[in-house]
């Protein structure tokens, strides 16, 4: 991973996002809501199934790169390559953040 400082519930999503469903699930609220591809995920059940689902789709690698507040966002911008199509690819992560953990993520390329 690269130098930049990520706020603590973001860094530990993507050391997460290395080690499967249920650890990606934990950094969110239980309440919490993934947007990725025109889907909403919501509740860490629904996440899990949702990371699992993409795990199983495709091997991939994340180096964010720049970092910005945006409207109570932070805006992580990520270089990800894998046996997706299109790869590799700039993809926008939008963090909202709520004692901690992560409430909402909306994901896009």
């Amino acid at each position: 991973m690269s130098t930049l400082t990520l706020p603590e519930p973001i860094a530990a999503y993507f050391v997460a996002d290395t080690q499967g469903p249920d650890a990606v699930a934990r950094c969110f609220t239980p309440q919490g809501v993934v947007t990725d591809k025109r889907e909403t995920h919501v509740g860490r059940e629904a996440i899990a199934t949702w990371k699992s689902g993409t795990m199983r789709l495709y091997t991939y690698t994340n180096e964010p790169f720049s970092l910005e507040t945006i409207d109570g966002f932070h805006v992580v911008r990520s270089h990800t390559e894998g046996d997706f199509a299109g790869s590799p690819i700039d993809m926008t992560l939008a963090f909202r953040l709520e004692r901690g953990l992560i409430a909402r993520l909306e994901i896009t390329a």
